[in-house]
């Protein structure tokens, strides 16, 4: 007998995908759908197997600029998350102005960043960081914030250092946090690489995808759709496993509804 845990999380979503993809296989068939309005699943399968290698470089190269703007976006976004908490004045200034730089759409600001960076990786990759920065930042902020006031009135009572409380009850308490916003934000770096590639790129599967729409090879386009995903889903997974790594002590009650609720 299926235990309960793999039935809910494996076998009834792989069910669902596999007849989602059988109706789509159908509907081509008994539509007569042409192949470069909507192609089927067998002939974008096909089209994964004869482009095999030109998607495999291509997708190396998003694969690199996702994860260096989301490696970027850690190694900036999580000190200054410490910093906001720990400075009172960083937290009226600086953090109000990340919110409003957040409300203004990457699509926006990418022909800039092509300008300023060139045509190079290095604008894919500001862009991917710009977009995962954010969540990191909220997320680790909240996590250094969000602590209960006995634990925090008992190392007082201790007389335990500022220092001592970061480092023994604030950080402690952030790591879940920051784990749920990393999830959501190495996702969001692969868009944002995607969309530098859109906007000012030679390469990489954003490029692919507007070229290959251009010539209406839709076949391509999905192939390389079917291909960020699966970078999406496993870089997603990989957070999720370092995650119980280092923290094996962790069960994520709140953090799985602030997963579903990044994720969507």
């Amino acid at each position: 007998m299926v235990p309960s845990d793999v039935l809910r999380r494996i076998v009834l979503p792989a069910v669902t995908l596999f007849g989602l993809v059988l109706l789509w296989e159908a509907s081509t068939i008994w539509l007569d759908i042409p192949k470069w309005l909507l192609p089927a699943p067998t002939g974008i399968a096909l089209e994964l197997v004869e482009n095999a290698g030109p998607l495999w470089e291509h997708s190396l190269v998003t694969l690199y600029e996702s994860l260096a703007g989301f490696g970027l976006s850690v190694l900036v976004g999580v000190p200054l998350a410490i910093a906001i908490v720990w400075t009172t004045y960083l937290r009226n200034t600086i953090y109000p102005v990340l919110l409003l730089f957040q409300s203004i759409p990457k699509t926006a600001i990418a022909p800039l960043i092509i300008i300023w960076f060139g045509h190079g990786p290095s604008s894919k990759i500001v862009v991917a960081f710009l977009v995962a920065f954010f969540p990191i930042v909220v997320d680790t902020v909240t996590g250094l914030v969000d602590v209960e006031s006995d634990m925090l009135d008992l190392t007082r009572s201790l007389k335990s250092s500022r220092w001592q409380e970061f480092r023994y009850i604030r950080l402690p308490n952030a790591l879940p946090y920051f784990f749920s916003g990393a999830r959501v934000a190495i996702t969001l770096a692969v868009i944002g690489a995607v969309i530098g590639e859109f906007v000012g790129g030679s390469n990489g599967l954003g490029y692919l995808i507007l070229l290959s729409a251009s010539q209406l090879q839709t076949s391509l386009v999905f192939a390389s759709l079917v291909i960020l995903s699966v970078q999406g889903i496993i870089m997603f997974y990989t957070i999720g496993w370092i995650e119980k790594i280092i923290l094996p002590w962790y069960t994520p009650a709140h953090g799985e509804s602030a997963m579903s609720v990044g994720g969507g």
